[in-house]
């Protein structure tokens, strides 16, 4: 049976653990599933072969019409985040299956999907790592970008120039993070290294 390569989760925060040449490695920690297929997508049906997964309990005063309308016809309970995941033979999976961090005890490494933090509106040293001016003999640019273009060509600023401007609070993909250590009983995945999003973020994992 093919197996579904990505399970969503809760980014929990870091911490260290050892490893068995007893060094310090620097982890993620990672509540992850179970996911619940709650629907399967097919070349017959779609045109493609699917599967959703929803992960998180909400209750069902939460959810709308159309969406328990959609748990229903699958007969799944109502879960708050559903992603769509490629897989090679959309006919092995059904509705129901459970996707868990069991699946992913052979895995070395994953990718890493987030939302990384919002930083708000900055300027160009924070946004862009520019340098600042210097600070003495009366010059006033400590902090500001500086010329923008060229003077008669071609007469405009070109598309894709470093400005100020929002910060932060995109979609992030993180590759060929190691995984170091899966547990299945508190569904738990220590990934090494920085994965984007704040505390209790919501993060999509993925075989790489």
């Amino acid at each position: 049976m093919s197996m579904v390569s990505t399970i969503l989760g809760r980014k929990l925060g870091m911490t260290q653990v050892w490893d068995e040449d007893d060094n310090v490695v620097p982890v993620t920690v990672i509540q992850a599933g179970p996911c619940t297929v709650s629907q399967v997508k097919t070349k017959a049906t779609d045109g493609y072969d699917a599967v959703q997964i929803g992960f998180g309990d909400i209750k069902s005063k939460h959810v709308n019409k159309p969406m328990a309308g959609h748990f229903a016809a699958h007969g799944v309970e109502p879960m708050r985040y559903l992603r769509e995941v490629r897989v090679e033979n959309g006919e092995e999976h059904h509705t129901g299956d459970v996707v868990t961090v069991a699946d992913f005890a052979d895995v070395k490494s994953v990718d890493v999907i987030g939302t990384s933090k919002g930083k708000g509106f900055q300027g160009t040293v924070k946004r862009w790592n520019f340098s600042r001016g210097p600070m003495t003999h009366g010059c006033r640019n400590q902090r500001k970008p500086g010329s923008i273009g060229q003077c008669a060509y071609p007469a405009r600023v070109r598309k894709g120039l470093h400005m100020y401007g929002h910060m932060g609070d995109e979609r992030v993909t993180v590759k060929n993070l190691k995984l170091v250590r899966v547990d299945a009983e508190q569904n738990l995945m220590l990934i090494k290294g920085a994965v984007p999003g704040g505390k209790n973020a919501l993060v999509q994992v993925r075989m790489a």
